[in-house]
């Protein structure tokens, strides 16, 4: 795997120009280099947030990997003269991602989710996983609005289980920002933000069938199933994604530079 992925932006979100499979060893290689460091996952709702957000998108910018998830952000790279060439979600990545540090002797700790979510996730995970070291897991109360002081018990309980990869299932943005603010103090483990997949994978919350997955219609099942929280994300905010994509664009042409260059922003 190259050890410097290339890298497009889309919006103010920086992108990693990687397969599914070099994603996985991307993070493992993370790891393995023992300086710590976090992964975040952007999809149509990351790049808008980010554009409104300088604290949101100053996390991207400093996280070790971002990984393309969502069919739109995938199919807006056809645009540019690099492609993306995969979908790698958070959800997704989380089963190989696992197998692999089962494999490996890597020590998991799952973070966030509801009230012993992340306890039946762990045994779902040792379940299929037999010889995985689950190091610990938390569904803590994270408020970001205050001092960084008032969530400090959760930084000394990572530190304290000494994982090698944190698994941080508190959603966007939320995630993205708590991994920015802790990823040094708990280097040298490696942060995850996976979004609901402690969820799925406890089966608390259903996640879309392969088949619509695989066609992009994965937001038309969650909004299925939870239309009230989930109705302005995608049809009041998400929307804003085309505007943003249209200005990157327009902005580009004007400049003589190709439409996606990691140097914009």
């Amino acid at each position: 795997m190259r050890d410097t992925p290339k890298r497009v932006r889309v919006g103010r979100v920086p992108i990693d120009v990687l397969t599914f499979d070099e994603a996985v060893e991307a993070i493992l290689a993370l790891s393995d280099a023992g300086a710590g460091g976090f992964v975040v996952t952007p999809n149509v709702d990351h790049v808008v947030i980010a554009d409104e957000d300088p604290a949101f998108a100053a996390a991207y910018e400093a996280a070790s990997l971002s990984l393309a998830d969502g069919f739109p952000v995938v199919l807006t790279s056809r645009l540019m003269p690099t492609r993306l060439p995969a979908k790698i979600s958070g959800s997704d990545l989380v089963g190989p991602l696992v197998a692999r540090c089962a494999e490996r002797g890597k020590r998991v700790y799952l973070l966030g989710a509801g009230p012993g979510v992340a306890d039946l996730a762990a045994a779902k995970l040792r379940e299929r996983h037999p010889s995985l070291v689950i190091a610990g897991t938390d569904a803590p109360m994270v408020d970001l609005s205050k001092p960084p002081s008032e969530r400090a018990p959760i930084v000394e309980r990572v530190r304290a289980a000494k994982p090698d990869v944190v698994l941080v299932a508190f959603g966007a943005p939320k995630q993205e920002l708590f991994c920015h603010e802790i990823a040094q103090a708990v280097a040298p483990a490696v942060l995850l933000g996976i979004g609901a997949s402690l969820d799925f994978v406890a089966g608390t919350v259903k996640r879309a069938p392969a088949w619509m997955a695989d066609r992009g219609l994965e937001w038309a099942f969650r909004l299925a199933q939870e239309p009230r929280r989930l109705f302005h994300r995608y049809f009041v905010r998400d929307p804003q994604y085309l505007a943003i994509v249209a200005r990157q664009y327009a902005s580009a042409r004007r400049a003589g530079r190709p439409f996606g260059d990691a140097g914009e922003g």
